[in-house]
């Protein structure tokens, strides 16, 4: 018999991971995907957003700059500091708070608008992430995400470490949060509607060895995966990901512009 899955042993080296490094470097270049996602959502001025693994605050900064009454949230509490710099900046009232995706600190129906960039996704229980998503949005409220898609740049590179850091057994990819299916899955008669738009980011740098300095510096699944590796798998990883970082360039020698696939994601709640 296959020994049951230890999620929260899996959710405390993520914790660790995402720790590690600085996620705020990476993160401030994806904000226009937070801005697309609230317009997505049609957000209303003092309407009541929760951001949901937040990292440092995309989503909730959008959400703000709409008048929205804004929680931000995330299980590593230096993202949300990152978070509070940006929002103290822009003279923003945000309420930041440490939180467990999979175990929000919040009533049922609390909010008006559940939001997540590239956060829910990456969570090791997603059926009680999606749970706790549809328990505080209210009936009629909406949840929206941004998801990596599998066959995306993105999905590429998480298959890529995964190749030489093989995951827990028995944990479901993130990437499946970009699916139409697992989504319908996820959220089931919960959801009245589920809108889906297919939207593609460019990651922008100088070049493959620009990118992977980035990453491996301050990313922090890719941070330890470096840093797990011996010498010669470090090698070796750094080899496979140039090889994903050239073929997918559109950009020519001179530069790396990269597509990378996701789904903007909009559930309307029961």
């Amino acid at each position: 018999m296959n020994a049951p899955v230890d999620f929260n042993a899996i959710k405390s080296r993520q914790m660790t991971a995402w720790a590690s490094g600085d996620y705020a470097v990476i993160g401030t270049t994806l904000q226009l995907v937070g801005e697309q996602l609230a317009e997505a959502c049609d957000l209303r001025c003092d309407e009541r957003v929760l951001d949901v693994a937040a990292g440092n605050g995309n989503a909730t900064l959008a959400a703000a700059r709409r008048g929205c009454q804004v929680t931000s949230t995330d299980y590593v509490a230096a993202l949300l500091d990152r978070g509070a710099e940006r929002a103290r900046a822009e003279r923003l009232n945000v309420e930041f708070q440490t939180a467990d995706a999979e175990a929000l600190p919040f009533k049922d129906a609390s909010f008006d608008a559940v939001l997540s960039t590239f956060g829910v996704m990456f969570t090791p229980n997603h059926a009680k992430a999606a749970s706790e998503l549809a328990r505080v949005c209210r009936p009629g409220g909406r949840i929206g995400l941004a998801n990596w898609t599998p066959e995306g740049f993105i999905g590429q590179l998480f298959k890529v470490l995964g190749r030489h850091l093989p995951p827990p057994a028995g944990v479901q990819p993130p990437s499946l949060w970009g699916t139409e299916a697992h989504l319908k899955e996820l959220f089931g008669e919960r959801a009245a509607s589920i809108a889906i738009t297919q939207r593609q980011f460019n990651f922008r740098y100088r070049s493959a060895a620009h990118f992977i300095e980035v990453f491996r510096t301050w990313y922090g699944p890719v941070h330890k995966a470096f840093a797990a590796l011996p010498a010669d798998g470090a090698a070796a990883l750094e080899r496979d990901l140039t090889e994903l970082l050239d073929r997918s360039n559109r950009a020519g020698a001179a530069s790396l512009v990269v597509p990378s696939d996701y789904l903007e994601i909009v559930v309307t709640r029961r």
